[in-house]
C-alpha cells in the first residue's frame, strides 16, 4: 500500500474535488456536464439535497483501461440486473490517456445505471475512488478495479455479508495470479498493516473488491486527507468487519499502474498516515545509541589511560561517527515524512479537479 496526459478538452472551468460533501446526487439523463464556468467549485457541487437511493453502488476507477472496459461492463450489468432494490455503477476517469472517456461516454449514453466523472488529470487510485464515493446513492457501496483480476460476479457476495450487518466487507484474493514481487510486496504491506491496525486482522488489505455500509461511506466522505488509504480508513468507521475470499485472474490486458517507486511511496503514506511508531522507534533508537556511545566513550578514556595511545583507536572512532551520522540521517528521513505530509494537509488543496460528468446533475455554485 502508487504520468498520464490529460483526457480530450471539454468546455468549461475544471471543479476541484475534495472538499468535506454534503448529501448524494440525484439522477439524471445521460448527459455530458461541464464543469461550471468562472472558476472552480467543490465536490459538494455533484450533490444536490434530494436524491433517489438504490440498493448498491459500485465505484470504479479508470486509468487507460479502454481495452478492458467492454468487457467490463458486459459482466458487470447482469450482475446490477440481479440486486434487488436496483443498482448503479460510478466510473471515475482518472485522467485516461486513451479512449477510456470515449468509451464510457457511450456506455453511459446507453445505460442510465452507469454515472461518469473524469478528472482533467491522473491523480491516483485513492483519490478517484474518494471522488466516486462522494456521488454515491447506494446503501452499501462496492469499490472494483476496471482491469477484471477481481471478478464482478462476486459482488453478490460481498453484499450479503452487509446484508448480515457487516461495516466493511474486504475480498481476500486467496489465489492470486500476479507476479512475485507484486505478491511478495502486498504481503510486506499486510504484514505492516497488521502490526498498525491493532484489532483489524485482515489477511488482503491490497484487494480493490471491498464493501462498505452506508453509514462507513458518510465517514469516509467526511475525511480531507488528501493522500487516504481508503481499506485501513475504513475500518476505523467499522463496528463489524468480515472478509471473503473473492476469485483472482491474471490482467486480461494493459499493464499494472503500480510500480515500485509508486508501492514504496504508499508504504510511507500507510506508515504516516496511521501511527506515529517510526517516530517513537527513531526516538529510543536515539536514547539506545547515546547511551552506548557515553559508554564507549568511557570505555576509550579508560583504556588509553591504561594502555597508552593506540592509532587503530583512530579507526574505531570513525566507525562510530559514520554509525552515527548513519542513525541521524534515517531519523531525519522519517521525521521528514511526517513533516512533508503535514505540509500537504495544511496547503487544503483540492484531492482532484472534475472536468467532466456524465449522467450527473446538480453543479453548484463555485466557492
Amino acid at each position: 500500500m502508487t504520468a498520464s496526459d490529460p483526457a480530450p478538452a471539454h468546455a468549461g472551468a475544471p471543479a476541484a474535488v475534495g472538499a468535506p460533501p454534503a448529501t448524494a446526487v440525484s439522477a439524471a439523463p445521460a448527459a455530458s456536464t461541464p464543469a461550471p464556468a468562472g472558476g472552480t467549485a467543490t465536490s459538494s457541487d455533484l450533490q444536490t439535497v434530494a436524491a433517489p437511493r438504490v440498493a448498491a453502488s459500485i465505484v470504479i476507477p479508470v486509468f487507460n483501461e479502454e481495452a478492458n472496459l467492454p468487457a467490463l461492463y458486459a459482466r458487470l450489468a447482469p450482475v446490477m440486473d440481479g440486486i434487488d432494490g436496483g443498482a448503479e455503477a460510478v466510473f471515475v476517469d482518472d485522467g485516461s490517456a486513451d479512449r477510456s472517456l470515449a468509451l464510457l461516454r457511450g456506455l453511459a449514453a446507453a445505460d442510465p445505471r452507469l454515472r461518469v466523472v473524469s478528472f482533467n488529470r491522473n491523480y491516483g487510485q485513492h483519490a478517484a475512488v474518494m471522488a466516486g464515493l462522494e456521488v454515491t446513492r447506494g446503501d452499501a457501496v462496492v469499490t472494483l478495479d476496471a482491469d477484471l483480476q477481481n471478478p464482478p460476479e462476486d459482488i453478490p457476495k460481498l453484499l450479503a455479508k452487509v446484508a448480515e450487518g457487516f461495516d466493511v466487507v474486504g475480498g481476500w484474493r486467496a489465489d492470486r495470479k500476479d507476479t512475485w514481487f507484486r505478491r511478495w510486496a502486498s504481503r510486506q504491506i499486510n504484514r505492516m498493516m497488521r502490526r498498525i491496525m491493532s484489532g483489524v486482522e485482515l489477511r488482503d488489505y491490497g484487494c480493490m473488491l471491498r464493501a462498505y455500509s452506508r453509514p462507513v461511506v458518510e465517514s469516509l466522505r467526511r475525511c480531507e486527507e488528501r493522500t487516504p488509504f481508503i481499506p485501513a480508513l475504513a475500518c476505523q468507521f467499522a463496528r463489524r468487519i468480515a472478509e471473503v475470499p473473492v476469485g483472482h485472474a491474471e490482467r486480461a490486458a494493459g499493464t499494472s499502474k503500480y510500480s515500485l517507486w509508486r508501492l514504496l511511496r504508499l508504504q510511507a503514506d500507510l506508515v504516516t498516515g496511521f501511527t506515529s511508531m517510526p517516530l517513537r522507534l527513531a526516538t529510543l533508537a536515539g536514547t539506545l545509541i547515546s547511551l552506548l556511545s557515553i559508554g564507549f566513550g568511557l570505555f576509550l578514556v579508560i583504556r588509553r589511560l591504561i594502555q597508552g595511545p593506540e592509532a587503530e583507536g583512530l579507526f574505531t572512532l570513525f566507525a562510530i561517527l559514520f554509525l552515527l551520522v548513519g542513525a541521524d540521517f534515517l531519523a531525519l528521513g522519517v521525521l521528514g515524512e511526517y513533516v512533508g505530509r503535514i505540509y500537504v494537509e495544511v496547503r487544503r488543496r483540492p484531492r482532484s479537479v472534475v472536468k467532466e460528468t456524465i449522467n450527473l446533475s446538480g453543479r453548484g455554485d463555485a466557492r
